[in-house]
């Protein structure tokens, strides 16, 4: 694509407005990735973890090191680190099915979860949560931030498990602070103090300096194909959090006599140890080509969110279009600007967990991860794109790029 000389002009106008923005987000990726090399150094991570394992995979020491240096990274008690999670919603479903039990209720404070968990914990007949007697009720947000008199008022005797979502899934609002979850989880503990606290911590990862489960929330819990796989991990999911609540857990991911004793991996483990060494460099590589997406688009008329001067407390962008061709034309574009499938057209269409027809961009190296560039949106008004990722901020530049000028071009 040849760009227009305006297309360009607009896109260093904007990059020089993230200039103080950039600083401040390089500081958070070198804290994060000297928290990282400390975790590494301090469980003394060498060659031999990274064997292939087979069979029941006893004395895993790769294995079992991984989980190690998660949970230092997390500041949790344990973790469970598994190539085995085959997605993110699998890790949370794992975790909700390991810690509630029939007569127990789930009180999601953040709103509705991920559309993909809706039938996980709703579903009639299909193994849900309901199904196995689990109660489930939501208080929402206001205003984009906890409603503490909503959530006292919502916590009664059956209350188990308070659940709240990080990023803002297909909704036009901000992701939540780290901080404010610690402010939530200290609240809703002081209420009833056997509570359990999860946080889906998907999109989140290294975009500050802090986790949640250093604020007091009891389970974390991601995918290693978003921020915290640096684009290498090519599969998986991890549960970081309490002790005891990590027990529980691995005895639902494997079986309840077993837990995490055994669990094998034939590929061996150094991209899941690479990726997280990389993590906190590629997640400020992401983070930094939202921010100048955010500038671009703001300047020529579109909403995003985050605004383009706010910090940012997840990887994704969303940007609101008149159309729904402005939003294709978006999200082709990012397709057109990737280095896999690039000669892909995406089309929206029916996927599985989603009410709407998903039109989705991701021309990755690892099919669907979130950390590399990609875009998707159910096609409904508003007209949303929600951008995540890139590898590399020069990547992210280019597709801004080509996103600009094929959107103007469908104006």
């Amino acid at each position: 694509m040849q760009f227009d000389g305006k297309i360009i002009n607009i896109i260093e106008e904007a990059e020089a407005r993230c200039k103080d923005q950039f600083a401040k987000l390089e500081r958070i990726a070198l804290y994060n990735q000297n928290k990282v090399l400390d975790a590494f150094r301090n469980n003394n991570v060498g060659q031999r973890h990274f064997a292939q394992t087979n069979g029941y995979g006893y004395d895993d020491i790769g294995r079992d090191t991984l989980c190690k240096v998660f949970a230092q990274v997390f500041g949790a008690e344990a973790a469970i680190v598994s190539p085995l999670m085959v997605s993110g919603t699998h890790a949370l479903t794992v975790a909700l099915y390991g810690l509630l039990r029939p007569g127990d209720e789930m009180l999601a404070v953040s709103g509705a979860p991920y559309d993909t968990l809706k039938e996980v914990i709703t579903g009639d007949n299909i193994g849900s949560l309901k199904d196995f007697g689990v109660s489930y009720r939501q208080v929402n947000l206001k205003d984009g931030a906890f409603d503490y008199d909503a959530i006292k008022h919502a916590i009664n005797d059956k209350t188990k498990l308070i659940f709240v979502g990080r990023s803002r899934g297909y909704e036009w609002r901000d992701a939540l602070d780290v901080r404010e979850i610690g402010k939530m989880t200290a609240f809703v503990k002081n209420l009833k103090s056997d509570l359990i606290v999860m946080c889906d911590n998907c999109y989140g990862e290294f975009v500050d300096t802090i986790e949640p489960t250093e604020v007091g929330v009891d389970v974390a819990v991601g995918s290693l194909i978003k921020n915290i796989g640096g684009g290498i991990a090519p599969s998986g999911g991890y549960v970081c959090g309490r002790k005891d609540c990590v027990e529980q857990i691995a005895y639902r991911l494997t079986s309840p006599s077993i837990g995490m004793e055994v669990g094998s991996y034939a590929y061996g483990y150094r991209e899941f140890y690479q990726g997280l060494f990389l993590a906190p460099h590629v997640t400020m590589q992401a983070i930094k080509g939202s921010v100048l997406f955010g500038h671009v688009f703001d300047s020529v008329g579109y909403k995003t969110i985050p605004r383009p001067d706010a910090d940012c407390k997840d990887i994704i962008r969303s940007i609101m279009f008149d159309t729904e061709e402005e939003l294709i034309a978006f999200c082709r574009a990012v397709q057109k600007a990737s280095p896999v499938d690039s000669n892909v057209t995406p089309f929206p269409w029916d996927m599985p967990g989603y009410e709407h027809q998903v039109i989705m961009a991701a021309g990755t190296f690892v099919a669907g991860a979130s950390i590399e560039l990609s875009a998707d949106s159910p096609i409904k008004a508003p007209y949303i794109a929600y951008l995540q990722g890139g590898l590399t901020y020069e990547h992210v530049k280019i597709a801004a790029m080509y996103c600009l000028q094929s959107v103007l071009e469908n104006k």
